[in-house]
């Protein structure tokens, strides 16, 4: 009795398409349990108490649309990318409804008269989008730092403040100080942490987006010779 296993499309060693959807289902397996086990510690509430201006619950949920938007973009690309890979092993099958490989070709066999056109509006359907999440990538960092500022600024009020140093009051003071020593640094690691994990997104749908673009020039070339 022979058994057989599901072979999975990524399986294939013959297949050229890599699984960015599925990578990014298995990022998004991993968030989910470290977001588990941070709560679990009590992390979350930490971070959230320890900052009265609010930025890193905002790091966070522009966080968490972004990643949100990266996996729907990992499904557009792949979908994308099926597309290609079927039209160049079939070509008479007719293309997917908007797929950028197909335009790209047609608009290599009408001969336009700016012949580098084509390969622009390939690349703009391509990367395009990618350069505003970017921004939101920075914008977290950025987040990051002005919390730092607000933090400091408020540690350097608090100093200000402070009429004569009195031991009894010693721990209240303490306190008030460690408020604001508390909202820089950790609006500064949320901002970080959070910049480095959308940017491993951004970086491999990047990459695959060239290799799209890299695989429909290709067959382009064939079609112009």
């Amino acid at each position: 009795m022979k058994i057989r296993f599901l072979r999975l499309p990524w399986s294939n060693p013959r297949s050229k398409i890599e699984p960015i959807l599925f990578e990014w289902f298995t990022l998004i397996g991993m968030f989910l349990f470290a977001a588990w086990l941070l709560g679990m510690k009590g992390v979350w509430q930490l971070l959230l108490q320890s900052d009265p201006t609010g930025i890193t619950f905002i790091i966070i949920i522009i966080f968490c649309i972004a990643t949100l938007w990266c996996g729907t973009r990992s499904r557009e690309l792949d979908r994308q990318r099926q597309s290609l890979e079927q039209q160049i092993a079939n070509p008479g099958t007719a293309p997917m409804e908007g797929c950028w490989a197909s335009a790209y070709w047609g608009a290599l066999r009408a001969k336009p008269i700016d012949s580098g056109a084509p390969m622009d509006l390939l690349s703009e359907q391509t990367h395009g989008s990618h350069a505003t999440a970017w921004w939101v990538n920075g914008l977290q960092l950025k987040l990051g730092l002005l919390g730092k500022v607000i933090g400091f600024s408020m540690l350097a009020m608090q100093i200000g403040h402070m009429q004569s140093f009195d031991q009894s009051q010693a721990q209240d003071m303490l306190r008030e100080l460690t408020t604001g020593l508390g909202v820089a640094l950790l609006t500064t690691m949320v901002g970080l942490v959070a910049n480095i994990l959308l940017g491993m997104q951004l970086t491999r749908l990047d990459r695959f987006a060239d290799e799209l673009v890299t695989r429909a020039q290709t067959h382009g070339l064939k079609i112009k010779a």
